[in-house]
């Protein structure tokens, strides 16, 4: 098949009063659909466990968005092997074929686009412009990575060399069945992304959502299958992480994990996949998107308002729920004291609450596992730090609010300073000058993102060389990064530097043969 070239999808200007209408009546049919139950579905067909769990909404918590199934392990291994029985025959499917399945999704969720983002304003507590973020970047994954499939079948057919005796050809091959389990902080994109990614590849998957976002990855996978998906090829399984999701990392018929979450969750999915099952036949591949500990570095030549607006943007957006937050601030001396004060007047002036609420700036964090994790480093940072900026949790519906949360003059070797929070955290350390900013960025075991705000062009240059992140931004904040524009992957401790949505990514679900053949 032949499309169109690639162009990303654009945010949508909720000023208008047309996109505002639009997504008020997308939550309106949302809610109506509110408390609903969902079957597991493996193999084609929909299964149900013996016990349910209900994912609620974060903002209010008395509100059940729906229950879904408390699988187990025998639901995983199920599935795993649904996917594998489905492999022998999706992966004869042209990559053209595959290709448009994937686009087809892509369009559906396009029509549906505010849908989906009322989905993840009710289940995972996103504000409207951090949901529309979400929603466009999962069709934009979609459109990507059909057309990159595309581009790989064509650039193997010709990118051998030749000689006179033998026909030479190299051909790109799926892996086989996969395990996918995605967070809940990007439960649209990650979901999708990983799940695209494999299937537009010509690999089966089984997915495991996390617990907090199984109703969103419900819908999206029912997308697949409207798309004209064999149903067998993309199977959903729901339950707790340390059954469900070990079970399909161990399964011997496993090929390749993707996953995204913490840098805990992740390494030991690493560890646990290097272990070679009875009756396993390959070394089954890890993709792993973890954490970062993000420094935002400015100089004494930066424009200190747009540093301001990025820090705090970076920090607080989705509630500093990203593994991309900016959520180190390292100011040289010089101007440390004057962008401190710009960056509590911006922090202070954001809005906290209902995120169905269209003037609201920050929502709630996930759960009341979160609360204690964040009210826990808080705790930490009154010891290691000062307190500039909120410290405190919020009453509104019972919902799980933090303020906006800013420690100033923290040492560089803290735990504020080295350990991710995921929540509306910032921490900001004083440095001596620019070769110390520098040094304290890279002083943590984390990799992923990094932004430098400077005016001096070496110094841009210096960053771009010695700044150890997968994804560094100048002078723009360390998160929001776009499909096709800005392939996103990590070092270190913050994974596996897969690039996501990246023109090598698909790469990683692929595997090479080269096929010579002696001519007379």
């Amino acid at each position: 098949m032949s499309l169109p070239p690639f162009k990303n999808e654009a945010l949508a200007d909720f000023s208008q009063p047309e996109n505002r209408q639009a997504l008020q009546q997308a939550l309106d049919k949302v809610r109506g659909q509110l408390g609903r139950s969902y079957p597991m579905i493996i193999g084609g067909d929909e299964v149900m466990a013996d016990e349910t769990f209900a994912s609620v909404n974060p903002a209010l918590p008395s509100q059940v968005v729906g229950y879904v199934q408390q699988g187990g392990a025998e639901h995983a291994r199920a599935a795993i092997e649904a996917a594998d029985r489905a492999f022998d025959s999706w992966k004869r499917v042209s990559a053209g074929e595959r290709a448009e399945i994937i686009v087809g999704v892509a369009e559906l969720m396009r029509r549906r686009r505010h849908e989906f983002s009322a989905w993840n304003i009710l289940e995972v507590g996103k504000t409207w412009g951090e949901a529309d973020g979400e929603t466009i970047e999962t069709i934009d994954f979609f459109e990507y990575y059909a057309r990159q499939m595309l581009r790989f079948e064509q650039e193997a057919a010709t990118s051998l060399e030749t000689i006179p005796s033998e026909r030479n050809r190299y051909r790109y091959l799926p892996l086989g069945a996969g395990a996918v389990i995605t967070p809940w902080n990007f439960p649209t994109a990650q979901m999708s992304g990983l799940t695209s990614a494999a299937i537009v590849a010509g690999n089966t998957v089984a997915v495991k959502p996390a617990e907090t976002s199984p109703v969103i990855a419900y819908h999206v996978v029912n997308l697949f299958y409207e798309a004209g998906l064999p149903r067998d090829v993309l199977n959903y399984v729901t339950g707790p992480g340390e059954v469900v999701g070990e079970a399909m990392v161990d399964h011997p018929r496993t090929r390749f994990i993707g996953f995204t979450g913490s840098k805990a969750v992740g390494t030991s999915i690493n560890q646990r996949a290097a272990v070679i099952q009875p009756g396993q036949r390959w070394i089954k591949r890890t993709i792993l998107e973890m954490g970062g500990k993000n420094p935002v570095v400015v100089d004494e030549t930066a424009d200190l308002e747009a540093a301001a607006e990025g820090i705090v943007a970076g920090a607080f957006g989705y509630q500093g729920q990203k593994c991309s937050a900016g959520s180190r601030a390292i100011i040289v001396d010089q101007v440390y004291d004057d962008l401190v004060a710009r960056i509590v007047e911006r922090a202070k002036a954001l809005r906290v609450g209902d995120p169905a609420d269209p003037a609201v700036d920050m929502g709630p964090v996930i759960d009341p596992e979160a609360v204690d994790k964040i009210t826990g480093y808080i705790a930490v940072g009154r010891e290691e730090g000062d307190l500039a900026l909120g410290g405190g949790t919020l009453e509104h519906e019972g919902g799980y609010f933090i303020e906006p949360t800013v420690f100033t003059d923290v040492p560089a070797d803290a735990r504020i300073a080295q350990e991710e929070v995921f929540g509306p955290f910032l921490t900001v350390i004083r440095a001596r000058d620019f070769e110390d900013a520098l040094a304290i960025a890279n002083a943590t075991e984390y990799g992923l993102t990094g932004s430098l705000y400077s005016h001096s062009q070496e110094r841009l240059e210096r960053a771009a060389e010695e700044l150890h992140v997968g994804n560094l931004y100048l002078n723009r904040k360390s998160t929001g990064a776009e499909v096709g524009i800005h392939p996103f992957g990590g070092f270190n401790m913050s994974g596996t530097d897969s690039k996501a949505g990246g023109p090598d990514y698909l790469l990683l679900f692929l595997q090479g043969k080269s096929i010579s053949e002696k001519v007379a």
